[in-house]
């Protein structure tokens, strides 16, 4: 089955880099000259999504507003003459066919994701997390539908993460079935103990789901944080029948913390035809100071 719809969870505070999201969502970041939340949806676009839900909560009409016409600044940029800026904006609200819905209780990722229910109906649905760039040769999440396409099992997205850093994520049950494509058949959401450690594989802002994580989502009790945690639900399909795990090819930027912010302006920086000369010539003169 061809997967169209994309869900992307964008409602959380973003308390790791405060005081700059009081008032301003941490997925409107700019790395450049683009903000973060469309990295992620022309990621999808990319992919062949054509459908995507943006999960928000209060304080987050600036995403909304992104995404929707701007009459007043278009007319000012054609009566300028200003053609190749009035073609980037215009470019924005055709995109996708992009909806939002709001979160109205701060429940966890797993309470965001159900909110997509009505939005996803029965078929397989891509998930985007609203912080998490990725900059890849083939988009990270067609990857993943690659391996969907595949197995016919969820999928999720993955990379090892540092022994000291396992606590903050999930980590995975994993066995190789060929190149970068594993098997998983257990999860743990930020174990506490090394015993409790399956592996320092951990699912990375990318995953594929079968809508029956809906179903389990809905029976799902409170866990870590006491929020209903999306990694609990997905276990249960991973235990019962599997889940395919792919270490997907490409950079990551958590634009929910401070360095990785630093990363990405920088890293994207040096690539961006417009900065990568200046910012590398700005780089080494700065290097010869430390």
């Amino acid at each position: 089955m061809k997967i169209t719809k994309a869900v992307i969870p964008a409602a959380g505070f973003g308390t790791r880099v405060l005081p700059a999201t009081k008032n301003i969502p941490k997925e409107m970041f700019p790395i450049v000259d683009k903000p973060t939340i469309q990295y992620i949806v022309e990621e999808a676009v990319a992919a062949g999504i054509t459908d995507i839900l943006i999960i928000t909560n209060r304080g987050k009409g600036l995403i909304e507003d992104h995404f929707d016409r701007s009459p007043e600044l278009e007319q000012i940029l054609e009566k300028g003459g200003k053609t190749d800026f009035l073609k980037v904006v215009r470019e924005i609200s055709d995109l996708a066919n992009i909806s939002f819905i709001r979160q109205k209780e701060m429940k966890g990722l797993g309470h965001a994701v159900l909110k997509a229910k009505s939005f996803v109906g029965n078929e397989p649905f891509a998930v985007l997390f609203g912080d998490g760039v990725i900059v890849s040769e083939t988009p990270c999440i067609k990857q993943l539908i690659d391996a969907y396409g595949e197995f016919g099992e969820g999928v999720l997205g993955v990379k090892k993460v540092p022994a000291e850093d396992i606590h903050k994520y999930g980590s995975l049950k994993v066995e190789n079935l060929h190149d970068n494509v594993f098997k998983c058949t257990d999860m743990k959401e930020k174990p506490k103990t090394p015993e409790e450690v399956l592996s320092l594989y951990s699912i990375l802002d990318r995953c594929v789901l079968p809508p029956e994580i809906f179903d389990i989502l809905e029976k799902t009790k409170p866990g870590v944080g006491g929020e209903i945690q999306l990694t609990d639900a997905m276990r249960e399909i991973a235990v019962s029948k599997g889940m395919t795990a792919v270490e997907f090819e490409g950079k990551r930027y958590d634009m929910g913390n401070k360095f990785g912010i630093l990363q990405a302006q920088i890293e994207v920086g040096l690539q961006h035809p417009e900065t990568k000369d200046q910012l590398k010539a700005y780089i080494k003169d700065l290097a010869a100071t430390l």
